[in-house]
């Protein structure tokens, strides 16, 4: 590649990259925020991988059919496999700026297919079977980012917290699906897992979308799901070393859960929303801390 090849490419990525950063913080603000306080060189990467969930995420509201979705899901599977300098990524500003990110730091592209695998489930009104399953949803589509994003910020100190990324990745998620709840029912998804609403004899209340005692208590054994592994990434946090900013998405997570936990809160048709000025002290706080 010649240098003034090499100059528009050059160009190309990083508007590519601002891309990403634009679109990260529309859709994802408490992500974009937990960036800032992340090396500066580093960002660009946590901005792709970002954006790169955010666009995964939101393909079911997207579509109108379950073969579309397949069908978007199936472009990325092609564009991973495909060669770097295949134009169809290229094109496309989010898959060109993660698949640079990829091939920088290192990323396994298994992880990505893994992630795309999970979120086909997404796309179907199946009923989630077991808090197991449901775990290892979480684990690839929340779980995963978190590690990449921390792999990117820096490898070595990565794999010195990779039991704080752990179980801060399954809390997170967890706590995200609890979120959506409303949304998910809106478009008729069912995250609760089958075996967890069945031990609370809540199957039919959630069906129906009734707030009944059965089902709040199934609601709340998954907050404290969600709590525990929130406290146990605490306690696993090692050193101060720059990839615990990876985690600081998760130290939200004890605000999140309150605000579900409040008198009069409606899991099943309000969305927690803490104020922003409290998730953004609680952010600085955290990253002036261990992180989460």
């Amino acid at each position: 590649m010649d240098e003034a090849a090499t100059t528009e490419r050059e160009t190309e990525l990083a508007d590519h990259y601002r891309h990403c950063e634009a679109a990260l913080r529309e859709q994802d603000l408490d992500l974009w925020l937990a960036c800032l306080f992340a090396p500066a060189q580093a960002r660009p990467h946590l901005h792709a991988i970002g954006a790169f969930c955010a666009e995964i995420s939101s393909v079911r509201a997207r579509v109108s059919q379950p073969i579309l979705g397949e069908m978007r899901l199936r472009w990325w599977y092609d564009s991973l496999e495909a060669p770097a300098d295949s134009e169809g990524a290229r094109a496309h500003p989010i898959a060109d700026a993660l698949f640079d990110t990829l091939n920088r730091c290192a990323i396994p592209s298994e992880e990505v297919v893994e992630l795309l695998e999970a979120h086909s489930f997404d796309l179907y009104d199946e009923q989630m079977e077991s808090l197991a399953a449901l775990e290892t949803y979480s684990d690839r589509v929340f779980g995963a980012p978190l590690r990449w994003r921390a792999r990117v910020i820096d490898a070595e100190d990565a794999a010195r917290q990779e039991e704080a990324l752990r179980f801060a990745g399954r809390a997170y998620g967890l706590t995200a699906i609890l979120r959506a709840l409303p949304r998910h029912l809106a478009q008729g998804q069912r995250f609760l897992p089958l075996d967890l609403l069945a031990r609370h004899r809540a199957e039919s209340d959630f069906v129906e979308a009734k707030l009944t005692p059965a089902l709040a208590a199934a609601l709340a054994e998954l907050r404290g799901k969600a709590r525990n592994n929130f406290e146990k990434a605490r306690k696993a946090v090692r050193g101060d070393g720059a990839a615990r900013a990876a985690l600081l998405p998760a130290a939200l997570i004890p605000l999140y859960l309150g605000a579900m936990e409040r008198k009069g809160f409606d899991p099943l048709h309000m969305i927690a929303e803490p104020a922003q000025w409290r998730r953004q002290w609680r952010l600085w706080r955290a990253a002036r801390g261990r992180g989460i």
